[in-house]
C-alpha cells in the first residue's frame, strides 16, 4: 500500500511540476529575468522527466502492478461521480517517458533558438503548460479528465502556433489549427456522451468491463437506419483522433502550424499533440476490437493519409513543411497499425518516431538559425562542411525515417508493413499497397531535403557557423535513440511475454497479427541482416537513389518530369484542393450561412416580424379600434343590436 501511494504521489508531482514552471514563467518571468526563467522551466521539466523514468522503471522494468487512484472528486451529480483520477500502467508510463524526454530536450533547445526573441518568458510558459496538458491526457483514467487534457493541448497549441501574433500567417495558422481541432472535438464530445448514456460511467475500467453487455445494442442514426452502439462510439472517437493526429481530411491544420517557432514544431509534431489521437485509440482497444467497421475505417484512412501526404512532402520547398507533411504521413502509418489491431506496433512506431522526428525538426531549426531564419531549401545548399554536427544528426534522422537498418525507424516501420500484410481486416490489401509505396516515397522526400540543404552548390550569402552547444546537445541526445531504440525495443514491445505494454492493450485472438508474425521473427539483429531480402528495403534504397538522381546528379530530369506530368504536379502544389475546398465550402459557406441567418432569421423574422411587427400590429389595431369609439349613442345602440342578432342567430341555428 505504501508503494502504491508513493507512486501516485510521484505521478501527481510529475504533472504539477510543468504547471508550476508555466505559472512562474508566465506570471513572474519579467520580474525574475530571462536566465532565471529558463533555468526554472528546464529544471522543473527535467525533474518531471526523472520522475517519469522512475515510474517507467518501477512498473515496466521491475514489474510493479498498475496503480490507479483518485486525487479528488471533481463533480457529483445524482448517481454519477466524476473524479480527477490517474492510471499508472505500462502504456501510460511509456508515454510519460516519451513526452517528458522530448519536452526536456525542446526546453533546452529553446534557450538557443529563442535567445533574441522578446517573448522569451512567454514561450517557456506556453511550452511548460503544453507539457502539463499532455501529461494530464496520458495519466487520465476516465474520459472526462482525458477530455480536459485533450482540450488543454488544443488550446495551448493555438497559442504556440500563433506565438508571433504580429504575423498574419501565424494568426491564420493558429486559428486554422483551433477550428480543425474543434471539428474533431464535436465527434469526441458526442462519443463521451454516448459512453455515459450506455455505460453510466466514464471510468475506463468500468466501461471496458461492460462492453459485452452493450455489444448487442443498436442506436438509430437516421429513420430506419440503425448501427451498433460500439461502432458509433468508436467512429466518433476516431473523428476526434483524426483532427488531433491529422488524418485526411482533418489534416489541413498541421502544415500551417509551421508558422510557430521551430521548438514547438518539434514538440507538437514529435511525441505530444499529434500522437494524442494514436494514444487514445490504443487506450480504447477494448472498444475498437469489437467494431470491425471502425477498424476498417481507421485502416483505410490511415493508409490514404500515409501515401498521399507523403507525395505532398516531395514538392515542398520549405524545409519545415517537408518534415510537417512527413509527420502526417507517419501518423498515417501509426493509424494503419491501429486498424490492423497491431496497437503495440503503433505505439512502437510512435516511440521511435518521437525520437527521429524531433531530431529532424531541431536539426532543421539549427539550419534556420545559421541562415538567419531562412527556411527555403532553394536558398540553402553546401552546408555540410560548415555545420558537421547538424548535418550528421539530420542524416541520422533521415536514415531512421527512411527505415534503413539498423536505425530505429526500420524496425517500427517494417513491423507495420508486416502487420498489415498479415491482417484480415477489410481494407488491408489496399493499406498494404499504400504502406509499400510509402516505403519508397518517404526516403525520396527526406533525402531530397537533406541533399538540397547540405549538399551541392552554396546558394546562400554570408558566413555560416555551427549552432551553439545549447542547440547541439539536444540533437546529439535525440540522435542516440534514433539509432538504437528500434533494435533495443522491438523484442520487448512486440514479442516478449508479457509485452512491454503489458495488459494495457486488448486484442481479440482473431485479430492478433503479432502472434502470427512471431513464428518468423528471429531477433532484431537477424531482422536487420535479412533486410536486403525484403521488398521494403529495396524500395527505401530506390527512394534515396531517386532523390540523389533528380536533385543532385540530374536536376534537369526533375524539371522534365514536372513539365511532362504538370497536371499531377499542379494537383500536389494545390494540396489536392483541400485548402480551396475549406476556403470555399467551410469558410465562405459558413460566412454565407451566417449572413443568411442574420438577414432572414434575425433582421427579417425576429426584428421584422416578432419585434417591429408586433409593434406595427398593435399600432394598426389601435388605429382601427379608435374608429369604434365615436361617442354617438346610436352607433353603440346599433352595435348592441347587431351583437344581439348574432347571438340569437347562433343560438337558433346551433340548436
Amino acid at each position: 500500500m505504501y508503494v502504491e501511494i508513493n507512486l501516485l504521489s510521484i505521478a501527481v508531482v510529475l504533472f504539477l511540476l510543468p504547471l508550476a514552471g508555466a505559472l512562474i514563467a508566465g506570471l513572474f518571468g519579467k520580474q525574475i529575468g530571462r536566465s532565471a526563467t529558463h533555468w526554472v522551466a528546464i529544471t522543473l521539466v527535467g525533474c518531471s522527466f526523472l520522475l517519469s523514468c522512475y515510474l517507467f522503471a518501477a512498473i515496466v522494468l521491475l514489474g510493479h502492478p498498475p496503480v490507479e487512484g483518485v486525487i479528488y472528486n471533481w463533480v457529483t451529480t445524482g448517481n454519477y461521480h466524476f473524479d480527477v483520477a490517474i492510471l499508472l500502467d505500462h502504456l501510460s508510463v511509456t508515454m510519460l517517458f516519451i513526452v517528458n524526454f522530448v519536452s526536456f530536450m525542446v526546453h533546452i533547445y529553446t534557450v538557443g533558438y529563442m535567445a533574441d526573441d522578446p517573448g522569451y518568458q512567454r514561450f517557456f510558459s506556453y511550452v511548460s503548460l503544453f507539457t502539463f496538458s499532455m501529461l494530464i491526457l496520458v495519466l487520465a483514467n476516465n474520459f472526462l479528465l482525458l477530455f480536459f487534457g485533450w482540450e488543454g493541448v488544443g488550446l495551448v497549441s493555438y497559442l504556440l502556433i500563433g506565438f508571433w501574433f504580429k504575423r498574419d500567417s501565424a494568426v491564420d495558422g493558429g486559428l486554422k489549427a483551433f477550428i480543425a481541432n474543434r471539428i474533431g472535438d464535436v465527434g469526441f464530445v458526442l462519443a463521451i456522451a454516448a459512453v455515459l448514456t450506455y455505460f453510466n460511467s466514464l471510468d475506463y475500467h468500468t466501461v471496458f468491463n461492460h462492453v459485452p453487455a452493450v455489444l448487442g445494442q443498436t442506436i438509430r442514426i437516421l429513420p430506419h437506419i440503425h448501427a451498433h452502439v460500439i461502432t458509433v462510439i468508436c467512429v466518433l472517437l476516431f473523428i476526434g483522433a483524426m483532427a488531433k493526429s491529422a488524418q485526411i481530411p482533418l489534416h489541413v491544420w498541421l502544415p500551417e502550424s509551421m508558422e510557430g517557432p521551430t521548438p514547438i514544431s518539434a514538440l507538437i509534431h514529435a511525441a505530444t499533440m499529434v500522437t494524442a489521437g494514436i494514444y487514445m485509440v490504443a487506450r480504447m482497444s477494448p472498444l475498437f476490437e469489437y467494431s470491425p467497421a471502425a477498424l476498417s475505417l481507421v485502416l483505410i484512412l490511415g493508409a490514404t493519409t500515409c501515401l498521399f501526404m507523403g507525395f505532398l512532402a516531395v514538392v515542398q520547398q520549405d524545409i519545415k513543411r517537408v518534415i510537417a507533411y512527413s509527420t502526417i504521413s507517419q501518423l498515417g502509418y501509426m493509424a494503419v497499425a491501429l486498424g490492423a489491431s497491431a496497437y503495440d506496433v503503433a505505439i512502437f512506431h510512435l516511440m521511435t518516431h518521437a525520437f527521429f522526428k524531433a531530431l529532424l525538426f531541431l536539426a532543421a531549426g539549427s539550419v534556420i538559425i545559421a541562415l538567419h531564419h531562412e527556411q527555403d531549401m532553394r536558398k540553402m545548399g553546401g552546408l555540410a562542411p560548415y555545420m558537421p554536427i547538424t548535418y550528421l544528426t539530420f542524416a541520422i534522422g533521415a536514415l531512421a525515417l527512411a527505415a534503413i537498418p539498423p536505425f530505429a525507424g526500420f524496425y517500427s516501420k517494417d513491423a507495420i508493413i508486416e502487420a498489415v500484410h498479415l491482417s484480415t481486416t477489410p481494407g488491408a490489401h489496399y493499406a498494404y499497397l499504400c504502406v509499400l509505396a510509402g516505403a519508397f516515397v518517404t526516403p525520396l522526400y527526406i533525402f531530397r531535403a537533406l541533399f538540397l540543404t547540405f549538399h551541392g552548390k552554396k546558394r546562400h550569402e554570408g558566413a555560416v557557423n555551427e549552432s551553439p552547444w545549447v542547440v547541439l546537445v539536444p540533437l546529439i541526445a535525440l540522435a542516440i535513440p534514433s539509432i538504437i531504440a528500434g533494435g533495443m525495443l522491438i523484442g520487448p514491445m512486440l514479442f516478449s511475454t508479457p509485452h512491454l505494454l503489458g495488459d494495457s492493450i486488448f486484442v481479440l485472438p482473431q485479430h492478433d497479427v503479432l502472434t502470427a508474425w512471431a513464428v518468423d521473427y528471429k531477433g532484431a539483429q537477424t531482422m536487420a541482416l535479412d533486410a536486403s531480402h525484403t521488398l521494403p528495403f529495396w524500395l527505401a534504397v530506390s527512394g534515396i537513389a531517386a532523390a540523389w538522381i533528380f536533385n543532385m546528379a540530374r536536376p534537369e530530369w526533375s524539371d522534365m518530369l514536372k513539365k511532362r506530368f504538370s497536371w499531377f504536379y499542379e494537383i500536389l502544389i494545390d494540396k489536392y484542393g483541400f485548402d480551396k475546398f475549406n476556403q470555399v465550402v467551410v469558410v465562405q459557406g459558413t460566412r454565407r450561412l451566417g449572413e443568411f441567418f442574420y438577414k432572414v432569421c434575425d433582421l427579417m423574422m425576429i426584428d421584422g416580424i416578432f419585434v417591429n411587427g408586433s409593434g406595427r400590429f398593435i399600432r394598426l389595431f389601435a388605429r382601427v379600434g379608435r374608429h369604434l369609439q365615436t361617442g354617438y349613442i346610436y352607433h353603440y345602440a346599433l352595435a348592441m343590436l347587431l351583437g344581439l342578432a348574432v347571438l340569437l342567430g347562433w343560438f337558433v341555428l346551433g340548436f
